[in-house]
This record gives structure tokens, C-alpha cells and sequence, in this order.
């Protein structure tokens, strides 16, 4: 049996799909869980919960902790903590392996590309969060009670990631002929990671013995696009020259009066105003797989809206 925590959101439905090809005991662990393959088996669970994450977890052997919490520092601070202990208890008493689906912001402003061995550098309240996620998992490996894998992604987009920065920003835009919006700078390169290929790695490593007790960036291509390269392409998709806008510090400070996940936003700028470059080498080297480049996968995006 393979789980999923926190089922159902864009790379959890896209993990569900990949798993098939692993096996046909798949489970579904979320508040309103849905089948995504005719075999799945569903389980309605709180993550919350000690005794229900517990039962879902029960008979697994591989266990993929895919949940999205409300982006609210707050909501971040209280209930991360206890979802991530919930799930290490759960795991360690059953013997189930643990795939965590991570993103970068423990590393806070990095100089050059993001690599496996960045060193934990948050420089934002949600960064500090992620940091300690990371050391509880890590802590746990060390002491050799726990067989994990920290698999981290860039931001993304993809079909079906609707609520991505860039499907808010760019996608959910173009699609209604209105003009897309960029954050801060849009001269920086900013690796993002397709979705797809963020679900068929995430399958790779958890169905990969030799995989576990290490850090993994996701597939994600190298050659990463300035803001202004990534809308073109995004506007020769769907057939619409409208320009853009940048979003710059007094729109998001001033959006942040208005809009609470703006004002969430701002904390995170320095992504989007200095260069934001990830590295997956060590998993394209390790897989031989070759990730979806640019052009290609926002062409895929693009037809999932029309």
C-alpha cells in the first residue's frame, strides 16, 4: 500500500496517476478525498489528528505527505509542527517509508543555484518553518529510526495548478484576455518546476530503495527564464499580446492592506527580486530523465484552459 497525505491537490491527483504504474493499493488520505484511478482507496482523516493520521497510515509502505495548509504565517507555526510529528509517529510505528513533498524556503536568498547541499538559510517567518519540518525528518534519519526522503520542488505551474503564482498571476489571466502581472523584476532568471514532471519524480523516489535518507530536487530544466521570456511565451500560447504589468513593492504593500495572501506575499519577495535558480542535476544524473522544457510545458498549460 502506497498513501497519500493530504490528497488532492494538483501534485497529489498527478502522483495518484503516477503510482499506478507502481502498484494498484493506493490510498487517499484527505478531508474529502477522491478517487483520481478506479482502484484507489479513499480515507477521510484530520491531519491534525494523532489517532486518525495513525489509522491512515496503517498497512502502508510507502507514505507521501503531499498536505497544503492555508498560506498564513500563523496557521503555518501551529499546525505544521504537529501535522509533520503526526506523520513521523504514524510512519515509525508502522514501518512506512516517508516521501515529504518540500519547496525551498528554508534556504532562504541563495547566490547561485539551490542544491541539495544549500545550507538551511531561512531569511522569512515561513522559511523558519520549513527549516524546522526539515530537521525533524533529518533528526529522525540520523537517528536511524526513520526512513525518509526529502524531495523538494521550485515554485510551479503546470495543468491544473490553479493556485500558483503563476496561474493567478499569468495563466488565469491570458485565459480571460486580460493583461498577465509579474512580481518585482521580471529581468531575473526564476526556475520554475512543471507539475507533471514534479509527480513522476515524487513516484520515482518513494518506489526507489536506494533513494531514502537523502535530500532530492525535483526535475526541473536548467535553462530558466526572466519574467519578461516566461509571459511571451505564455502570450504566444494563447494567441494574446496584452503587455504586462510588475507588481512592485508599494503594490504589494498596499495589496497587503486589502488582500491577506498578498500581505503573506511580501515576506517571500527577495524570490522573485533576485535570481531564484534550482539545480536538479543530481536527480536527472541519478534517473537519466530529462525535464519538460520551458516552451513545452507552458504550450501544456496554456491548452489545459482552453
Amino acid at each position: 500500500m502506497q498513501t497519500i497525505l493530504g490528497a488532492g491537490g494538483v501534485i497529489g491527483d498527478a502522483l495518484a496517476k503516477e503510482l499506478i504504474n507502481y502498484t494498484t493499493e493506493i490510498r487517499l488520505v484527505s478531508r474529502n478525498p477522491k478517487k483520481i484511478n478506479k482502484t484507489d482507496s479513499l480515507m477521510s482523516a484530520d491531519l491534525m489528528n494523532a489517532t486518525q493520521v495513525n489509522k491512515a497510515v496503517e498497512g502502508s509502505e510507502v507514505v507521501y505527505l503531499m498536505a497544503g495548509l492555508p498560506y498564513n504565517i500563523k496557521t503555518w507555526r501551529e499546525k505544521w509542527p504537529a501535522v509533520m510529528q503526526n506523520t513521523i509517529d504514524a510512519c515509525k510505528k508502522h514501518g512506512a517509508k516517508l516521501v515529504f513533498f518540500d519547496n525551498v524556503y528554508m534556504l532562504g536568498k541563495v547566490d547561485g543555484p539551490m542544491t541539495e547541499n544549500s545550507p538551511l538559510n531561512p531569511n522569512s517567518k515561513k522559511g523558519e518553518v520549513r527549516a524546522k519540518l526539515n530537521h525533524m525528518i533529518l533528526d529522525e534519519i540520523k537517528g536511524g529510526k526513520l526512513q525518509a526522503i526529502i524531495a523538494r520542488s521550485a515554485d510551479f505551474y503546470g495543468p491544473g495548478a490553479k493556485n500558483s503564482l503563476t496561474d493567478s498571476l499569468i495563466f488565469a489571466k491570458l485565459a480571460k484576455s486580460k493583461k498577465p502581472s509579474w512580481l518585482l523584476n521580471d529581468t531575473v532568471k526564476h526556475s520554475f518546476t512543471f507539475t507533471p514532471d514534479a509527480a513522476k519524480g515524487t513516484a520515482i523516489l518513494g518506489n526507489t530503495p536506494s533513494a531514502y535518507n537523502q535530500i532530492w530536487h525535483l526535475p526541473t530544466h536548467r535553462d530558466a527564464l526572466t519574467g519578461k521570456e516566461f509571459i511571451k511565451i505564455c502570450e504566444e500560447a494563447f494567441g494574446e499580446e496584452k503587455g504586462y504589468q510588475i507588481m512592485g513593492n508599494f503594490m504589494l504593500w498596499a495589496g497587503g492592506l486589502f488582500v491577506p495572501i498578498v500581505k503573506e506575499l511580501k515576506e517571500m519577495a527577495y524570490q522573485n527580486e533576485f535570481e531564484y535558480l534550482f539545480d536538479s542535476s543530481k536527480f536527472e544524473k541519478t534517473f537519466n530523465f530529462k525535464p519538460t522544457p520551458y516552451r513545452e510545458g507552458i504550450m501544456e498549460t496554456a491548452k489545459s484552459y482552453q
